[in-house]
């Protein structure tokens, strides 16, 4: 799928994908565990990338400056009704909307994988671009390696693409782009699997 027509797949299935997520869970208190690790005292910026409806990431990131991007016009409407404090952006991980060093963490669940693997390692640069020194990520990565089109995703009609390179290639990406991995595990998550996140420290 060409980039116009999953941004076409997206706002197609916002709505129902949306319906389907629960906003709690195992995968959003680690949103608890990665704000504790920023600095204190200071008011900090998150970057929520692929924010979709907002209330699964944003919706649960409290006492920060929140951004949320997305490639669909549809979930960032959702996203500015569900939380209509947060700054929003529409546009690619590949080029951010952002200067560089203007974030303290990234956040980017469920999102990554579906960008063509061959292009991630430009997702990674681009976040240590646009993070302050010492920022943190915490994403979700792949546990094998996959590209693939599901077709009536979600029971939409829709297809929606999926692409990783796998947990090894994954943290060899982010140690390249000058990530340090603090930790890795595999969380639950509300569509009813169990996935791998990172948080990852940027080094230079």
């Amino acid at each position: 799928m060409d980039r116009r027509e999953l941004r076409r797949a997206w706002d197609a299935v916002a709505d129902t994908y949306a319906a389907n997520r629960r906003a709690d869970g195992d995968d959003a208190a680690l949103l608890d565990e990665l704000v504790t690790t920023l600095p204190e005292d200071v008011t900090v910026t998150v970057l929520d990338v692929g924010c979709g409806d907002g209330m699964r990431t944003l919706a649960n990131l409290e006492d920060v400056e929140r951004i949320g991007l997305d490639l669909s016009s549809r979930q960032l409407e959702l996203a500015a009704d569900n939380v209509p404090d947060a700054s929003l952006l529409q546009g690619e991980m590949t080029n951010l909307p952002l200067a560089a060093d203007s974030v303290d963490a990234i956040t980017a669940y469920h999102a990554v994988f579906h960008v063509p693997r061959n292009e991630h390692p430009a997702v990674y640069a681009e976040f240590a671009r646009v993070l302050k020194p010492s920022g943190r990520l915490l994403a979700t990565i792949g546990s094998r390696g996959y590209e693939t089109v599901q077709r009536d995703w979600l029971g939409s009609g829709r297809s929606m693409f999926f692409s990783t390179p796998g947990r090894r290639r994954t943290r060899d990406n982010l140690t390249a782009a000058g990530f340090e991995i603090v930790w890795e595990r595999v969380v639950d998550d509300p569509l009813g699997s169990s996935v791998p996140f990172v948080l990852a420290e940027y080094r230079g």
